[in-house]
């Protein structure tokens, strides 16, 4: 499951709750969509807003809804109590696998967080990704702790923030990273408008915030790329370029990508956390006229 396109849908809130409907019907059009697997409770799945027990009630449906499509739950928390129980929670909700982002409110150190993924490592009987996003927890990999860690049982894919913009020190970033670790653990992209350079320097798996709306268009981009077809890949990226000059002037997706949600009507508006906003005004407005020019789906 650690290759081709996992697709991150948002968690969707109302005044209640995880508006749960809004929910499946997000899973449901990634499996009509055909991507390779699904990421539930990622940074886009609002994971660390949500409490243990809700997670829980997420990652259910998630797998209940999901068909064959393998659905890996994030498990990451700031204790480790948290993070043992979340893992146990998805294992029993059936999940194909768990991603462990090293969440903290105090700065870890690198001995702490090899120290996580052990204990955590210790207790799965499912693979574990490994989630390597400094934006959101300030901890940053070295390939050397990524090797490390990679060693441990269970381990099966990296998730990697992004990669050079230059395609020839892409390669080198991977295959430096690729040296370091075993033969069957993959390394994956994020950072959506990293993926063309991502996949083809080497990396097997796009790890996508935005492929958990719009499913089609980024499987387009994941497909050329696994067909060896480097140029197109590229091409089909760069077409995108204005969305992601709207994630750059936004903090990142999350913001933009409920509001792509909430435009085509997948989920009710408001759908994140308070105190998150999804882009409004103009910015709202030139994301509408992009879904439509763009043909996003």
């Amino acid at each position: 499951m650690f290759t081709g396109l996992s697709a991150f849908p948002l968690t969707p809130l109302n005044a209640s709750g995880t508006d749960e409907a809004a929910f499946v019907r997000l899973i449901e059009r990634l499996v009509a969509a055909k991507v390779d697997s699904i990421g539930a409770l990622g940074s886009t799945g609002n994971y660390a807003y949500l409490s243990v027990a809700e997670r829980a009630r997420v990652a259910q449906l998630a797998v209940q809804h999901a068909g064959d499509t393998p659905v890996m739950v994030g498990i990451g928390a700031v204790r480790t109590r948290d993070v043992l129980k979340l893992a146990e929670d998805a294992q029993q909700a059936g999940a194909s696998a768990v991603m462990l982002a090293p969440v903290s409110y105090q700065r870890l150190s690198s001995e702490e967080v090899f120290g996580l993924f052990e204990e955590v490592t210790r207790e799965l009987s499912v693979p574990l990704c490994v989630y390597d996003n400094p934006g959101t927890t300030h901890f940053n990999f070295s390939d050397e702790l990524h090797g490390e860690i990679a060693h441990l049982p269970k381990v099966a894919s990296i998730k990697i923030p992004g990669v050079p913009a230059d395609p020839a020190e892409a390669k080198l970033r991977v295959a430096r990273l690729r040296a370091l670790i075993p033969y069957h653990v993959t390394i994956g992209i994020s950072g959506d408008a990293f993926a063309a350079l991502g996949l083809n320097a080497g990396c097997e798996v796009w790890y996508s915030a935005i492929g958990g709306t719009f499913p089609k268009t980024m499987l387009a981009i994941t497909r050329a790329a696994q067909a060896g077809d480097a140029d197109e890949a590229t091409r089909l990226v760069e077409r995108l370029q204005p969305l992601w000059q709207l994630f750059g002037e936004h903090g990142g997706s999350l913001r933009v990508t409920a509001a792509a949600a909430e435009i085509q009507g997948l989920v009710a508006s408001p759908c994140l956390p308070r105190p998150l906003k999804a882009v409004d005004g103009e910015a709202r407005r030139r994301l509408a006229a992009l879904i439509d020019e763009l043909e996003l789906a």
